[in-house]
């Protein structure tokens, strides 16, 4: 191969490369998608329980639709049993979230829900969850207002 042809073997291909990465960078129109990074994710100081939130889409706390993050930190960070007023739907995004039923409070006695585990946390209904070793990171979707009762047994 001549050193002229061994160029634009190697050219041809950075050559499209380069394409590509200018198609990538376009602007979108914000009348049709808005967006957040990751970077750009309003994260909430972490909690006394080990928890952080960052609200997505609509306001929990009113009615309507709403999509929150959930952060629950490890090192054995859990709510304490609760109940919520409407059915929650949640996708487990990164690591292991760790669930519990009924009013006892007993860690040890939790189900893992790995990555990529969807659950329904139905409405009126106690439940209690967290992270043990590992941080685990949620997407939890439902129908506000997104009020909490306690409900442990003491």
């Amino acid at each position: 191969m001549k050193a002229t042809g061994f160029w634009r073997y190697l050219a041809t291909p950075l050559v499209f490369a380069g394409m590509l990465g200018i198609s990538s960078a376009a602007e979108l129109n914000p009348a049709a998608v808005a967006y957040k990074l990751p970077d750009q994710i309003p994260w909430s100081p972490v909690d006394a329980r080990g928890g952080q939130n960052a609200v997505v889409v609509g306001d929990p706390s009113k009615p309507g639709f709403y999509m929150v993050y959930t952060k629950w930190t490890k090192g054995n960070h859990f709510s304490r049993p609760h109940f919520h007023p409407n059915d929650r739907y949640i996708v487990v995004l990164q690591g292991t979230w760790w669930v519990g039923t009924g009013p006892k409070f007993d860690p040890a006695n939790t189900t893992p829900m790995p990555a990529g585990s969807f659950v329904t946390h139905f409405g009126k209904q106690v439940h209690w969850d967290g992270a043990k070793d590992e941080d685990a990171v949620l997407l939890i979707m439902g129908e506000g207002p997104a009020t909490s009762t306690a409900a442990e047994e003491k």
